[in-house]
């Protein structure tokens, strides 16, 4: 499969991918659309024009919208017919590439436009679905033998977070403030926080709204998965660590999330399933699912210094997940709890097992013992003010490139 719009060999944004997002276009109209390599396509223009008439279940200019929640709650009947649709009229073989009037009101270059938050988050969950990530923190606070606490191989441990604070790529984030309890203090201070992290994770969003007391199982759940985004989970840890006891995170969390702008469709990441790891002890039958529900997604992070260059300091990969999305989902609603169109529902930290795949700055300097040296000779311990961190995403296989982009947010200062 091949576009008549040119683009690079690595690019994340090839004619197999065709995310979904929301920008403003030429400072003057708001509209969802897609991307093919570094043009962005108004896919409420295409709408206007006819070319999504032969679809049923669009029975109005879903496009229009502010945010993608509309239309993804058509269901993959629906969507899945739009992508298949783009990917032919976007095709090496369409008219639409001798059609001028068209590519000049629907096609604009990155510098055109500005990315908006892709979808309306009515609700936010963030699970915690990395053994090597707990392994890591609870070796830190716990000590070798209690690393893992006894329901983590039983369950997906998760919380609800704060939706009003996630915010699109690009957005900075003001350095939070708090009480801290530092080792050597009798009393909690009050000031900036002091150990401010990133946390590598990915974000699935859900496409269908449920009734109280239903529940979606594992076979059902990727029915109700319209697709995923790159996920920056920052946190607090001098904030968390004095707070969460006994009720978890707070305002070591709350304080930001970042997103990137496109989401990329499951069918879109389905030629990179790979299979899960082994599950020891057997999980409830709730749980049990069958089939590739893991992905190779290959993530990257970055630390960019004010004025400085990027550092390459983790590299990741979703495939690690122990717990899947569809376990996720499948044990967030069992008790009946119902969801919403938009719902986010982040990894948890994304961790290997080698140090270099570390996705946080806790574990990658081990709660600050062993800073990281940048290329110009600086040293972190954690984010710096004015510092930028740096998310990319991307699966690969077969000369075949689906990608996420990359969720940015630089660290300003506490007011």
């Amino acid at each position: 499969m091949k576009s008549f719009i040119n683009y690079s060999a690595d690019s994340d944004f090839s004619i197999h991918n065709i995310p979904f997002g929301v920008a403003v276009f030429a400072e003057e109209y708001i509209a969802c659309c897609t991307r093919v390599g570094d043009l962005v396509i108004d896919l409420a223009t295409l709408y206007d024009y006819g070319f999504f008439d032969e679809i049923q279940g669009i029975d109005e200019n879903v496009f229009e919208s502010y945010t993608l929640n509309e239309f993804i709650e058509l269901g993959k009947p629906v969507t899945n017919a739009v992508r298949l649709k783009l990917q032919q009229i976007l095709g090496e073989d369409s008219l639409l590439k001798n059609d001028e009037k068209t590519i000049s009101e629907c096609f604009y270059d990155l510098d055109q436009v500005k990315m908006m938050m892709p979808v309306h988050v009515p609700n936010y969950t963030d699970f915690y679905s990395s053994m090597e990530h707990a392994t890591n923190v609870g070796k830190m606070f716990r000590g070798e033998e209690n690393a893992l606490l006894p329901n983590w191989k039983h369950l997906p441990v998760g919380y609800h977070g704060r939706a009003s604070s996630i915010v699109i790529s690009g957005t900075d984030i003001i350095r939070p403030k708090g009480q801290m309890k530092p080792p050597e203090a009798d009393m909690p201070i009050f000031g900036p926080c002091k150990q401010l992290d990133f946390e590598l994770e990915m974000a699935f969003i859900v496409n269908k709204n449920t009734e109280m007391g239903d529940s979606i199982s594992t076979a059902e759940a990727e029915d109700a998965i319209f697709g995923m985004v790159l996920f920056n989970d920052w946190s607090a840890r001098d904030i968390q660590s004095w707070e969460y006891v006994p009720l978890g995170p707070f305002l070591g969390k709350n304080f930001g999330s970042s997103v990137s702008p496109w989401i990329v469709t499951l069918e879109a990441l389905d030629p990179f399933r790979t299979t899960s790891p082994t599950q020891e002890p057997k999980v409830l039958e709730y749980l049990q699912f069958e089939g590739d529900k893991n992905f190779d997604i290959n993530l990257e992070v970055y630390i960019q210094p004010e004025n400085g260059e990027e550092n390459l300091i983790s590299e990741s990969n979703y495939k690690f997940m122990y717990w899947n999305m569809t376990q996720q989902l499948a044990h967030h609603t069992v008790n009946g709890c119902n969801v919403e169109v938009g719902d986010m529902y982040a990894s948890g930290t994304i961790s290997g097992e080698n140090p270099n795949s570390f996705g946080s700055m806790l574990e990658l300097t081990w709660r600050g013992q062993n800073p990281l040296k940048l290329n110009d000779g600086q040293e972190r311990k954690f984010i710096n003010d004015n510092d930028t961190v740096i998310m990319r995403g991307f699966a690969e296989k077969n000369g075949v490139r689906v990608g996420f982009g990359e969720v940015s947010g630089k660290i300003l200062p506490a007011i």
